[in-house]
């Protein structure tokens, strides 16, 4: 009798800074469910993705690849076709990957006719899955459902608009809709169908792609106040010099604060400690409501019978700045962007483990491969982590990197021809556990000490009491970009004998 296959319930939650957990020690908000997970498997509590914004930083998750390699530098460029990713390795192990959701991949033109609907968004979907509840951005299914259920066109048409609160630029009302009724209960509710509609005799693949706790920060009760605006530590801030690197600058000038806070008119810069908290304390409540469905849909997977033998992996695609350093979102170079969480439930694997080593998104696909014991179409940048699931002490990375590619909104000086400009217009950080250090051809380098500094706020590259470790970390970025080469066909030797495998694998 053969080994039954497992389930995998692939699920990111967008936009959840890696901070933001019960089990990591946040000393404010609450993630029992999470934490429930965890205990039941392994917690990875230094993860980070690869590249910002969402299109980026998935397509380095799905594929297994830096941006270095997979080259899709910002919501819409396209991936190109030729990748491998977890969707293609999962029908090749005999799955049906299905989406719920959305994963934010532009396709690549040359693989479509001119006029192709498909080439007119960003929002588009890994080649690979199956869709079985689509929800991008106008959320229109959702919408649907909530027109059904008796609401009416005040929240329908626009389901995040916030009431005013007097002598407050920034409102922490609750959304018109409840929370049983948001875009996270439905999407989840509508896997949870699914998976009751799954013959016990097949296994699934199921990837639930959930939008919160991602912007528009807009609560339903009782999340848009389960956290006063007064909890919690301060903002990390930075020196003068730093406030003023170009990419921070950048940041700040493409941030429209309305993006973030429905009918919120102000700038950045007029935002005070006060409204960034009011921010915040929504945004922790958006966190616990996404919880709060991870417990449902955990609680439905034991009563159904299935728990025992699914795989669960909860993580985000990147993180969000959340008011450190003056900023919201993600990109740019601080850790605050690209920590998440990652928490996975393997049968038969220790429970209750945490892994404080280095992981990084592009980790998961290999994680697959090898749990599938299906071969890449192509190398890849990522490890498995497997031993870290058997043994969260086993050896994890040094270092980790992470790429932000701000071309779209760098013009180049006059006389500088654009396309060439645009090859030094990104950074590369590498984080270990040492030191960080922002590389960019555009902008001036960055090294910050992080066992004097965690929170990154003093920038020590042309410090001369640093020069040993600026060497030292220059030395090993160099060795790691080199490492970073794709490897595809780098190994293969064309003779006689027909195309031969230098190390016979």
């Amino acid at each position: 009798m053969t080994e039954k296959k497992l389930n995998v319930l692939f699920i990111t939650a967008d936009q959840w800074r890696g901070d933001c957990l019960g089990l990591a020690g946040h000393g404010v908000v609450k993630t029992p469910h999470t934490d429930a997970l965890a205990a039941e498997g392994t917690a990875f509590l230094q993860h980070y993705s690869a590249a910002a914004p969402c299109s980026p930083a998935r397509a380095a998750m799905y594929t297994g690849l830096w941006q270095m390699n997979n080259r899709g530098v910002a919501n819409g460029s396209p991936l190109a076709h030729r990748f491998d990713n977890m969707a293609r390795a999962a029908r090749r192990a005999g799955y049906r990957p299905t989406l719920f959701g959305y994963t934010d991949i532009s396709a690549d033109p040359r693989s479509h006719a001119p006029e192709d609907p498909a080439l007119k968004t960003y929002e588009g979907i890994l080649p690979g899955f199956e869709v079985e509840q689509e929800l991008v951005g106008n959320a229109a299914p959702w919408r649907r459902w909530l027109k059904s259920l008796g609401y009416g066109p005040e929240v329908t048409e626009d389901p995040y608009r916030l009431t005013a609160q007097e002598g407050e630029r920034i409102s922490t009302a609750p959304t018109g809709f409840a929370a049983e009724h948001s875009q996270t209960a439905y999407l989840t509710g509508r896997l949870i169908e699914w998976v009751e509609e799954q013959p016990s005799d097949q296994p699934w693949f199921a990837h639930l792609s959930l939008i919160h706790p991602h912007p528009p920060f807009g609560a339903p009760a009782p999340y848009n106040t389960m956290y006063a605006p007064e909890e919690g530590a301060g903002f990390a801030e930075q020196e003068e010099e730093l406030a003023h690197h170009p990419v921070i600058s950048l940041l700040k000038r493409n941030i429209r604060v309305s993006d973030y806070v429905p009918g919120a008119e102000a700038a950045l810069d007029e935002l005070t400690e006060a409204d960034f908290r009011r921010i915040r304390a929504v945004y922790y409540g958006l966190i616990s409501e996404v919880d709060a469905q991870i417990g449902r849909l955990m609680d439905r997977l034991k009563e159904l019978g299935v728990w025992d033998n699914t795989l669960f992996i909860l993580t985000s695609d990147h993180g969000e700045m959340m008011g450190d350093h003056g900023l919201l979102g993600k990109g740019g170079f601080f850790p605050e962007s690209q920590h998440i969480p990652l928490v996975m439930r393997l049968p038969g694997a220790p429970a209750g483990q945490v892994c404080e080593g280095l992981t990084s998104a592009i980790d998961l696909m290999p994680t697959l491969l090898e749990l599938w014991g299906v071969e890449p179409r192509n190398s890849l940048d990522g490890r498995s982590l497997m031993p870290q699931l058997q043994n969260a002490g086993a050896p994890s990375r040094e270092a980790v990197f992470w790429e932000f590619d701000f071309r779209s909104n760098w013009p180049a000086p006059e006389g500088v021809e654009p396309r060439d400009y645009a090859r030094g217009s990104h950074l590369l950080a590498r984080l270990g556990a040492e030191a960080l250090q922002v590389r960019c051809p555009n902008a001036p380098d960055l090294l910050f000490d992080r066992r004097q500094d965690p929170g990154c706020m003093r920038n020590v590259l042309n410090d001369q009491d640093y020069i040993d470790l600026r060497l030292k970390e220059a030395e090993a970025l160099i060795v790691d970009r080199m490492r970073a080469n794709e490897q595809t066909l780098c190994n293969l030797r064309l003779s006689d004998n027909g195309a031969t495998d230098l190390f016979g694998t």
